[in-house]
């Protein structure tokens, strides 16, 4: 869910937002836990308008790259909430309240999403996705190598506050799944750069490095491969980490809720974003919705934080 808080955006003075994200927060934290896990993410709004606050350095709106095709009602917001849980009855009576319970804010977009074929192996959660593809083989295996990934480090030129958060990204991407079904399994696997299964195409189990380098031609794996594009040395991935969901709204509306962390997005989710331009896949898929935010550290210290440095340097309380 992205919520905007009520009012006018401009000119909102410091003590409005804390007192608004104080409810969110508490909000969010009285449904996290016993099944459910919810956290909160900012948006650039929150650090527009001229309250003074030092936001994230990388924090901005989601920009729109080539194909897509962004609903400004399904993109962006001050804040994003997500509940996630097993039982899908539960994650929908916490996500009511705590939209019920914050007050203040307004309901930008929300999407439901779920996660076909669930699982974890090595230490990777592994899910299918409306193309009928296991995805997920490209994450770490380990919580210190999450850690190394997605979570921001000192020395990046962060506020104080921001470190030991990190960046999501999502993305609301529609699936043409009629038009991708009407190709043969082996050409949908030329399009992917891997089989169903995660295999990779020159025959390498999913748990190995592929030998791109021994197929510099793309007979094997085609160089405008999804995988392949999206991170050509397999032995240096993409410094993020993905956690992706599928959505189904009906009437053709069907596909990826895309979301991955990174401490840095230039790095992380912008690099690969660049390098899929001119994907094959480019042609079954188009990007709606979404956007940019940063989940801060847990617990409450980072609010501290955050209104502590502005209140210093403004004295705009």
């Amino acid at each position: 869910m992205a919520l905007d808080l009520v009012g006018a955006p401009s000119g909102r003075r410091v003590s409005e937002w804390k007192g608004a994200l104080v409810r969110l927060r508490r909000s969010v934290a009285s449904v996290d836990g016993d099944g459910v896990d919810a956290w909160l993410g900012l948006g650039s709004g929150v650090f527009a308008g001229g309250a003074g606050m030092r936001g994230p350095r990388l924090l901005k709106e989601m920009p729109s790259f080539g194909g897509d095709l962004l609903d400004p009602a399904q993109s962006h917001g001050d804040v994003l909430v997500q509940v996630a849980g097993d039982d899908e009855k539960t994650v929908r009576q916490a996500a009511e309240k705590v939209v019920g319970r914050a007050g203040g804010w307004r309901m930008r977009w929300q999407v439901d999403g779920f996660r076909d074929g669930n699982r974890v192996e090595d230490g990777k959660g592994l899910s299918r996705n409306p193309f009928h593809f296991t995805e997920g083989f490209g994450n770490p295996g380990t919580q210190r190598e999450v850690a190394d990934r997605a979570v921001v480090r000192s020395g990046q030129g962060e506020p104080d506050w921001a470190v030991g958060g990190s960046y999501q990204v999502v993305r609301i991407v529609r699936f043409a799944t009629e038009l991708w079904d009407k190709d043969s399994v082996r050409e949908q696997e030329r399009v992917i750069g891997r089989r169903r299964d995660g295999r990779w195409l020159d025959g390498t189990p999913a748990h190995e490095h592929p030998g791109f380098a021994a197929d510099p031609n793309g007979r094997a794996t085609p160089l405008d491969s999804h995988v392949r594009l999206a991170a050509p040395d397999r032995r240096n991935p993409p410094p993020l980490v993905r956690r992706s969901y599928n959505y189904d709204r009906g009437d053709g509306d069907s596909g990826l809720i895309f979301s991955c962390f990174q401490r840095d997005l230039a790095t992380g989710f912008e690099a690969v974003q660049k390098r899929l331009e001119g994907e094959a896949m480019a042609k079954y898929i188009l990007t709606t919705g979404g956007g940019y935010f940063f989940v801060p550290p847990p617990g409450e210290a980072w609010m501290d934080g955050l209104f502590t440095q502005v209140t210093q340097a403004t004295g705009n309380a």
